[in-house]
């Protein structure tokens, strides 16, 4: 997925979901988005995170 695409996907989930949706960098450059509390940052560059109470 790309970063553009990752970012729209997070944006229709957390205001969907209401829950804080994170944007990731994996480790072979794809990008992709989950809920803030299934990210296990090990694996993954967290590009930033969408809140929608904010």
């Amino acid at each position: 997925m790309t970063l553009h695409d990752a970012t729209a996907f997070a944006a229709s989930l957390a205001a969907t979901l209401m829950v804080s949706i994170v944007v990731f960098q994996a480790g072979d450059g794809s990008f992709g988005a989950l809920p803030a509390e299934e990210i296990e940052g090990d694996e993954v560059a967290v590009m930033f995170e969408i809140d929608p109470f904010a």
